[in-house]
């Protein structure tokens, strides 16, 4: 993999004569106070301003502040007016333009598509702060303040909406958020290589539309430059070795925004391309087509090292929300203020999932001594610790210096994960480093527990018993959640999980660990409902599993296509993209799209529901499996429904709570966890 100049080598500019806010100011007056005549960049996002490494705009602010630009915060300005966005006056060198931690229609919209009324990222937790598809519309506002001012786009919104994308809302395939949005460059990722880059190179006045030459980042092209080999997307194989016989000069096609529109099977092969090309030790730049102009995306960002890695988390953050907010709680500050982010990144490549496709698939590490020095931080200046670290994590809690044998086997595999459909065995799983630095977490004076709350890949962990027995003993407060998402095999296959056999070996051992410590610990699995290759029979059956297992599920997920995600493509096209995409010869997959059948699907979930129990005994009747239906244990479903339940009303009592039966939350509202730092991977 080639080496990447060190985001901390750049000469500063010239600004950085003004040194360290308390605060990237958010009003003129501050800025003022700071002797500003104006600011160098403006950072507009739909998230209140936390300045936190947990909050996207605070990392990135900050990093700019650190190269000596002057640097402004818009807070989820009122987007109907573009006033708000002349609050700090004109940016020298342009508009950063995020939607915040999280995709604002993820943040907004239920899977079922129901507005939420809640935030986590506004005070007091209030809805409708952001509009819908923030980032087009707050770029739309920049444009009428400013209309000469550069627009760059970045965050999880901007990076899932690089290429031409389906977006469940419209239930139709939209262009480049590039497009809609009428920005001048986008950067995709975890982006501090590629902003600090954009900044630098726009501050000695280049446009934006030169910096092709930048990883990370989509722009536009009115044709590709001479001397390139262009890689047909039809045909993979090709591609491949076309790249073989030019190495260096290729660039891969990707079918036309108008052909992915009409054809579905043209989108999901443009989606089993982009992720074969996410691999920054292999990518080639993607080229797709819209109308009159080509959409050029260069290749992912280098990875940070653990030396980058520390600095961007040791900048001088406030660690805390804006004084602008008062006393106002802001949720997701309150949930995240007490925890430490220690790696990035996620090679699990689950189908659904938004981390691996935003953050990537090599995990990014800090050192030990800045992630203990960041402890003794939280223990010595947040107001209101007790002692105790809520969580020390991640994405995934225990990837922590997990990385392949070998860095030239690395840079070049194109497998999508490292884990499915079994531990490669060119991955070292040793979770020692990790196992080392929670002993000496603990062993900080004036911390009387350290936390594990970012979920555990299982099929990992039972790698390392020791892993095992240490989280147990010592981080887990009652529960420990983990995601096997489902039960049986052809759900498994389309998500890129492991069977339901690794939980059981995960589960076993957890039960030895938690017996030895004398505590009495309990698992809590996340399921999902109606994902792209999921029968009703599947979802049957995973409620029988949950009912012999003595689960009850208080809220549960229904799948949620996410932009470019492999099981959006799924949905979409309903054609597999894990294998080849080829005209006649792509494998189907079954898909859960009508509002019935996905209530159906959700129910199995919550089979104890009265409410449900109408539902169910009529599926299964359908199905021919009445024998579910009835009084006994090895039922599924009573025959008999309560009083003013359920949609056929009867005589009767409402079941109460069983002894023994264990309640647990799957996956409600969106609350934000340490693993969405930087920039909320969302899954």
């Amino acid at each position: 993999m080639e080496t990447a100049k060190v985001i901390t080598s750049y000469r500063k500019h010239w600004a950085h004569r003004f040194g360290t806010a308390p605060f990237l100011p958010m009003s003129r007056a501050e800025m003022e106070q700071l002797g500003w005549d104006a600011c160098d960049i403006v950072l507009v996002t739909g998230d209140a301003y936390v300045d936190h490494p947990s909050f996207g705009m605070a990392i990135v602010g900050r990093l700019l502040e650190s190269q000596g630009f002057r640097v402004g915060i818009i807070a989820q300005p009122d987007w109907r007016d573009a006033k708000a966005f002349k609050t700090l006056g004109k940016p020298k060198l342009f508009f950063g333009v995020t939607g915040g931690n999280m995709d604002s229609m993820v943040n907004r919209y239920t899977s079922d598509r129901r507005l939420r009324h809640n935030d986590s990222y506004t005070p007091g937790g209030e809805g409708g702060k952001r509009p819908d598809r923030a980032v087009i519309v707050y770029s739309q506002r920049c444009r009428e303040a400013w209309k000469d001012v550069p627009i760059v786009l970045g965050g999880i919104e901007s990076s899932l909406r690089r290429i031409a994308h389906y977006d469940y809302w419209s239930d139709k395939v939209r262009r480049s958020i590039l497009a809609d949005a009428k920005a001048d460059i986008l950067l995709y990722g975890n982006a501090e290589r590629a902003v600090v880059e954009v900044a630098h190179r726009i501050a000695k006045g280049a446009a934006a539309s030169t910096l092709d030459d930048v990883r990370g980042v989509a722009l536009w092209k009115q044709a590709v430059p001479e001397g390139w080999f262009e890689a047909p997307a039809d045909d993979l194989d090709s591609a491949d070795e076309g790249a073989r016989l030019r190495p260096g000069d290729t660039v891969v096609r990707l079918p036309a925004f108008e052909t992915v529109e009409a054809d579905p099977e043209a989108y999901a092969r443009a989606s089993r391309v982009l992720h074969r090309e996410s691999n920054p030790g292999n990518a080639r730049p993607l080229v797709q087509r819209h109308g009159d102009r080509e959409l050029w995306v260069t290749p992912p960002p280098i990875p940070l090292t653990t030396p980058e890695m520390d600095a961007v988390y040791e900048l001088p953050y406030a660690r805390g929300p804006h004084p602008s907010y008062g006393e106002a709680a802001i949720p997701a500050w309150d949930m995240i203020r007490f925890s430490v982010t220690i790696m990035r990144g996620c090679f699990g490549g689950c189908s659904f999932c938004s981390i691996t496709e935003h953050e990537g698939r090599i995990i990014q590490n800090r050192s030990e001594g800045s992630i203990l020095q960041e402890i003794e931080t939280i223990r010595d200046k947040t107001p209101g610790f007790t002692g105790i670290i809520s969580d020390i994590g991640g994405p995934t809690a225990n990837m922590y210096r997990i990385a392949c044998k070998d860095p030239r086997t690395e840079s070049l595999c194109r497998k999508p994960s490292c884990v499915y459909p079994e531990i490669c065995p060119n991955l070292n799983t040793s979770h020692d480093s990790l196992i080392q630095l929670y002993r000496k977490a603990r062993e900080l004076p004036g911390i009387k527990k350290v936390m594990v709350a970012s979920g555990v890949r299982y099929d990992l962990a039972v790698e390392s018993p020791e892993y095992v027995r240490e989280l147990v003993t010592h981080h887990v407060g009652g529960y420990l959640k983990i995601a096997p998402e489902h039960t049986e095999g052809g759900p498994l296959s389309k998500m890129m999980k492991p069977g339901i056999g690794a939980y059981d070996k995960f589960k076993k051992l957890f039960d030895d660990a938690a017996q030895k410590a004398g505590k009495e610990y309990f698992l809590i699995p996340y399921f999902i409902a109606a994902h792209p290759g999921t029968s009703d029979e599947d979802m049957m059956n995973l409620a029988i599993w949950l009912k012999k297992n003595r689960y009850r599920a208080d809220q549960v997920q229904t799948f949620l296509p996410s932009p470019m995600a492999l099981a959006t493509a799924m949905y979409h096209s309903e054609v597999n993209p894990l294998k080849a995409v080829r005209r006649g010869v792509s494998e189907p997959v079954e898909i859960v799209k009508g509002m019935r059948q996905r209530r159906l699907h959700k129910a199995f979930l919550r089979y104890h529901d009265a409410e449900n129990w109408p539902l169910l005994r009529e599926a299964l009747k359908t199905m021919g499996r009445a024998d579910l239906i009835g009084p006994g244990k090895h039922h599924l479903v009573p025959a008999w429904q309560p009083a003013g339940t359920g949609l056929g009303g009867g005589e009767g009592k409402r079941l109460g709570r069983k002894h023994g039966v264990q309640r647990f939350v799957t996956k409600g509202t969106p609350v934000p966890m340490p693993h969405l730092a930087p920039r909320g991977p969302q899954r």
